[in-house]
């Protein structure tokens, strides 16, 4: 490298030319590639009197190596409720600038685009026929996330142009509109052989039916991801993918259920499985699927020895038919959604539970909303990350409670370790169509669960619905929630003596309860939700005026 230091001006517009052809001297870095890391490289400017520092140019190759490996940005990011999220796949792009420092950079880089993970990326606004012609063969990405802006003609001949380049595709990221998405996906009519990632989804439920090619393979596929489609189950996709570790297929079409021998059979080629989400065809009655299943017995078996997150939204009838002919056995992110339904029976839930060893809880937070009853369950008090996460989806307050009651009346002998129970209401959601008062035999159906609870938190909310519940009429004082010793309420609650009568009925039973006031009782204030028709979040309520 020349001994003189020299500053550089490096911009951030891309040319699919200048990355590769411009001819450029020796140079110091002045910045660090990438947005998640700054490294301090010691450049001084020659004009400033500073104390000595070491210029970079003195690192030897493999350092620099080191330093350029460590840079590179991730393709996925996982969220706190362990949902694996697509990256920013612009930061894909992070050695573009850095080839241009010097040539030493350069050739170094460049000399090692595999062990760099170096890719070209195909997106709205990249010249990709230009770009392809002038870079070197690197694996591409073909990232179009737009769900809201239909292709425009060239930029549908890109992505077309790109993925003629079968051997050279390792990433694909589709998310557009209906009409655009149906004619890219025709030339997914071969086998990839190094696609690696494959993430597919409309950005909403739709009445078009949208299908993989059959004669698609994806051999080297480790995370597949498919929205509103078709299920891809029994097709060579899967069979021939054994390298899965991400699979989700979610709101999957035709809304008839598969034999649960079709499901299994595929998931027992897949040994290296690490998450699995199954959101599994619409809301049918219990009784059909119990109908279609005693025709033909279950007779598959999976075995998942690396499945640690695992999540299914479907019937209850029909999980309840497969999850025994699973073996689960290092599970710690469980997840199920129900369609709502009058009646629960869930024994095959709670057996599953009983032999997964990591799914022991200590608390358990139930959030009445709009849509449905959401209750988060984890094994340490005050974490944000739930375990176990049950969702019914029923709008009425009393379906709510006695959707609950019945499961976790089931799941009781998993709860005896539960110290801490949450009970969260989202009243400025709440439907006022009516059936927004629970039966107090519903409550005590479900509070009877947790028979070991030592704090029980409130929300404002459901304070008079709690009220009605704990007045005994007869029944003794430590029939329900025998171990609690601190209520946790609004203050309103304690001023007007809304739970006086239970509180004098302890104290004489020698169990006295602490009356504790705090502004949010409940104190989680916003949840992150997903559902068909996208992400939403339930805020907490507003502050109404005095």
């Amino acid at each position: 490298m020349d001994g003189g230091l020299r500053s550089v001006s490096i911009y951030s517009d891309y040319s699919a030319r200048s990355a590769f052809t411009s001819s450029c001297e020796p140079q110091p870095l002045m910045y660090a590639p990438s947005p998640a890391m700054f490294i301090d490289l010691g450049v001084t400017r020659p004009s400033v009197s500073r104390p000595s520092r070491s210029a970079i140019h003195i690192l030897d190759d493999d350092s620099l190596l080191k330093i350029f490996y460590f840079c590179r940005p991730g393709a996925f990011e996982q969220d706190q409720y362990g949902l694996v999220r697509w990256g920013n796949w612009g930061r894909e792009r992070w050695w573009y600038k850095p080839v241009q420092v010097c040539r030493r950079w350069r050739y170094l880089i460049l000399d090692s685009a595999s062990h760099l993970g170096l890719c070209l990326v195909c997106t709205r606004g990249t010249p990709v026929e230009d770009m392809l012609a002038h870079s070197p063969p690197f694996p591409l990405v073909i990232d179009y996330d737009y769900p809201k802006q239909d292709l425009a003609a060239e930029e549908e001949e890109g992505v077309m142009f790109a993925l003629q380049h079968r051997d050279r595709v390792s990433r694909i990221n589709l998310r557009m509109p209906v009409p655009g998405l149906q004619k890219v996906i025709t030339a997914l009519d071969d086998e990839f052989p190094m696609l690696e990632y494959l993430y597919i989804a409309p950005p909403t439920k739709h009445n078009s039916r949208l299908i993989l090619p059959a004669t698609f393979e994806a051999p080297q596929l480790r995370l597949f991801i498919l929205n509103h489609f078709a299920s891809p189950i029994g097709s060579p996709l899967l069979t021939t993918a054994v390298g899965l570790v991400i699979l989700a297929l979610r709101w999957i079409h035709p809304s008839t259920y598969p034999h649960p021998n079709h499901l299994l059979q595929p998931l027992s080629l897949l040994p290296q499985l690490e998450t699995l989400d199954l959101s599994i065809g619409s809301p049918i009655p219990n009784r059909e699927i119990e109908r279609q299943l005693s025709h033909i017995p279950i007779e598959a078996h999976v075995t998942l020895p690396n499945l640690h997150w695992f999540a299914f939204w479907g019937i209850s009838a029909y999980f309840e038919a497969f999850l025994p002919h699973m073996t689960i056995p290092i599970l710690k992110r469980f997840r199920v959604q129900f369609f709502n339904q009058l009646r629960f029976s869930v024994p095959r839930l709670l057996q599953f539970m009983t032999v997964t060893e990591n799914l022991r809880f200590s608390s358990v937070r139930f959030l009445f909303y709009h849509e449905a009853v959401a209750v988060f369950v984890g094994t340490r008090v005050g974490t944000e990350i739930e375990d176990f996460f049950l969702q019914v989806w029923c709008r009425h307050l009393d379906w709510q409670v006695s959707s609950t009651a019945q499961i976790f009346n089931v799941l009781s002998p998993l709860l005896s370790a539960v110290a801490e129970l949450n009970l969260d209401y989202r009243e400025h959601t709440l439907s006022s169509e009516g059936h927004n008062q629970a039966d107090s035999t519903q409550w005590r159906g479900l509070l009877g669960s947790f028979r070991n609870v030592k704090t029980l938190r409130v929300h404002k909310g459901l304070v008079g619905e709690l009220s009605r519940c704990l007045q005994l009429d007869g029944e003794s004082s430590l029939d329900l929630l025998p171990e609690l010793n601190e209520l946790v309420c609004s203050a309103g609650s304690v001023d007007d003596k809304t739970f006086s009568a239970f509180s004098h009925e302890r104290e004489a039973a020698g169990k006295p309860i602490n009356l504790i006031v705090e502004v949010s009782p409940v104190d989680r204030e916003v949840y992150l939700f997903i559902s068909s028709t996208g992400r939403y979040n339930i805020d907490s309520d507003p502050v109404l005026p005095r």
